[in-house]
């Protein structure tokens, strides 16, 4: 799998709440521009759970034929049933994504043997390689170390997006899998410099629908090894990457990019937009950045 950061895209909605079709074109030609190493639609960022399923088609095709071989496109199938994943996976090699990243089934609270053999029988009958989504906060359930060790065994499952934010724990899947032809990264644009840096492969980025430069320029530098370079733009951002996850996750990206003039629009229920005084905050460090 190509290493370095992967945009979580978000879905650009019109005032109506209507999916903003040319909007996600925008958006797409603004990461293409970048150089980002990789887009990745539809995962909570993307607000695949409120999306319809023609919706989600639509999305991965408006990526698709605007990022085809300029960036890895990697969608998320954000399913609780091994019958949906699999139809949604199915989908996504259909309209031309080049890795399939897939959650560990929410809200049913499966044990770890039901979350193991979820993504075995999906990996044995994917088309395309499959990278695990490890999020406790938004499943309930922990893919741990061990188990991202056990699945990085099987051919057609070659790495993990890791939202845990401890670096121990993100350490410890580091050191398990390192014999393995298997990559990890991290799903929190607050660790990923110091994940980078300590051996991991990249990240996948809500920072990088705002800033995408940024963020392709920073892992490239810890990838590369100049560990000092990196520094200098992790701690130059940080209060920009703690701001775009306030409230909850794509709130202040939407508003971001609302604020830059870009498409975005509003949340659909039962999400609503950021709050004035955290809006704010976030205006006032984009300020400070020159974004605004």
């Amino acid at each position: 799998m190509k290493k370095g950061a992967y945009t979580l895209l978000i879905t650009p909605l019109k005032e109506d709440l209507s999916l903003d079709e040319e909007g996600l074109k925008t958006l797409v030609k603004r990461q293409i521009e970048s150089g980002i190493h990789g887009i990745a639609p539809l995962g909570v960022t993307g607000d695949n759970t409120l999306l319809t399923d023609e919706e989600v088609k639509k999305v991965l095709e408006i990526v698709v034929e605007n990022a085809k071989g300029k960036a890895k496109i990697v969608p998320d199938t954000c399913t609780m049933s091994l019958w949906k994943a699999k139809e949604r996976v199915k989908m996504f090699a259909g309209l031309g994504a080049d890795y399939i990243c897939v959650y560990s089934p929410f809200f049913v609270l499966p044990k770890q043997d039901g979350i193991i053999k979820f993504f075995e029988i999906l990996a044995d009958e994917s088309e395309l390689p499959i990278i695990l989504h490890n999020a406790k906060g938004r499943t309930g359930v922990e893919i741990t170390p061990e188990m991202t060790a056990h699945l990085a065994k099987h051919p057609n499952i070659i790495g993990i997006k890791d939202g845990n934010k401890q670096l121990d724990h993100l350490a410890k899947v580091i050191y398990l899998t390192k014999d393995d032809d298997f990559e990890v990264f991290t799903g929190k644009d607050t660790t990923a410099f110091p994940f980078v840096a300590a051996g991991g492969n990249g990240t996948f980025t809500v920072a990088g629908n705002v800033v995408p430069e940024v963020m392709k320029e920073m892992i490239d530098f810890a990838l590369n090894g100049e560990i000092e370079k990196a520094k200098t733009i992790h701690l130059e951002y940080y209060s920009l990457f703690e701001a775009l996850r306030f409230e909850t996750n794509p709130m202040a990206a939407k508003m971001a990019l609302n604020l830059m003039n870009l498409p975005a629009g509003g949340m659909r229920l039962p999400l609503t937009p950021l709050s004035e005084n955290k809006t704010n905050i976030l205006r006032s460090i984009m300020e400070k950045r020159g974004l605004l």
